[in-house]
């Protein structure tokens, strides 16, 4: 019995590595190290380190990839009976940049790989006993026809058993047909979601306004519960029927990778709201954990244990 249960893609991550790398198009990069990724995969990893139990439900390739991930995710303490295997696709894999400032660039290796060829039959046996928690984002849905109708049947699933459902936009255009079916697609999911996560610039693509208030109030309009629009260094902005307020930030002395932040603060989120914590203090600790995963290289390297997480809010609180 698990308390989280997420379903998504992941990938082995093959990230640009040493000073020597820094600013060189993938293409010219020479060295890489391989890590585990993927967004989902990401807030399991955050989650369990945090102490929570949290399942995995995905499909890969019964190739060295698909091996790796599932070590990995054993190793985390990462549920995996729901990671079904086919010898008929294989797993799929990044590539990463490295730079000085902003985004990383990705490249992608995973069209028609095997969790894109999931489907609602990989769901039967689902047991959904002492649930508590399903994180969904908007990376799953894109992957193909099969996949979407797979991440629409958890959330009906999820409704009928009245378990709380937190959606992170996640916007990969590079992954869907179009921009307009990317934007269909994904607000009609969020629309179904009890807590709805869009940076602030996916809230602009999204709903056409860069304000916050404006973006919560689109989610909430439709039935949302609670927005968090993350406005990046300066934390995030919280709406809600019964309360309104931005959260503060963290300061952070140098930025490494900037992959894997939102998903921390997912992991903040949902860990803060298991153990009782009012979404204000739930999102303060989603702020403090996209803080530490940016001054690390992987996409989940820097989350915390929870005696790490308690280190470094006192040292911020001093």
């Amino acid at each position: 019995m698990s308390e989280v249960i997420t379903i998504g893609e992941p990938l082995a991550l093959f990230a640009a590595e040493g000073e020597a790398e820094v600013d060189k198009e993938i293409k010219d990069v020479e060295h890489f190290k391989k890590f585990l990724a993927g967004a989902e995969v990401n807030v399991c990893v955050g989650v369990s380190r945090l102490g929570h139990s949290v399942e995995y439900i995905t499909k890969l390739g019964e190739d060295p990839f698909g091996t790796f991930i599932k070590e990995s995710l054993n190793k985390e303490n990462i549920g995996t009976k729901y990671i079904n295997s086919t010898d008929k696709f294989f797993t799929g894999f990044q590539l990463k940049s490295k730079v000085s400032d902003g985004d990383p660039k990705i490249f992608y290796f995973r069209r028609n790989s095997a969790a894109a060829n999931f489907d609602i039959e990989d769901l039967k046996g689902l047991d959904l006993n002492g649930v508590k928690h399903v994180h969904l984002t908007g990376i799953f849905p894109a992957l193909s026809e099969s996949s979407r109708k797979a991440s629409y049947k958890l959330i009906e699933l999820a409704k009928e058993n009245n378990i709380r459902i937190t959606f992170d936009p996640n916007l990969r255009l590079q992954l869907w047909k179009s921009k307009e079916e990317m934007i269909k697609t994904i607000n009609d999911i969020a629309f179904k979601s009890d807590i709805v996560m869009p940076g602030i610039s996916e809230g602009l693509i999204l709903t056409g306004s860069d304000k916050p208030e404006e973006i919560a109030d689109f989610y909430l309009n439709k039935g949302a519960k609670t927005v968090i629009v993350k406005l990046g260094t300066k934390g995030a902005f919280v709406k809600s029927k019964e309360e309104m307020h931005t959260v503060s930030g963290f300061k952070v002395e140098k930025v490494v990778d900037t992959v894997g932040a939102g998903d921390g603060f997912a992991v903040g989120v949902i860990s803060g709201m298991l153990e009782g914590l009012s979404i204000k203090a739930a999102v303060k600790r989603g702020n403090a954990i996209g803080a530490m995963a940016v001054m690390s290289p992987g996409d989940n390297d820097g989350y915390p244990t929870k005696e790490e997480l308690e280190s470094f809010l006192r040292g911020e609180a001093k």
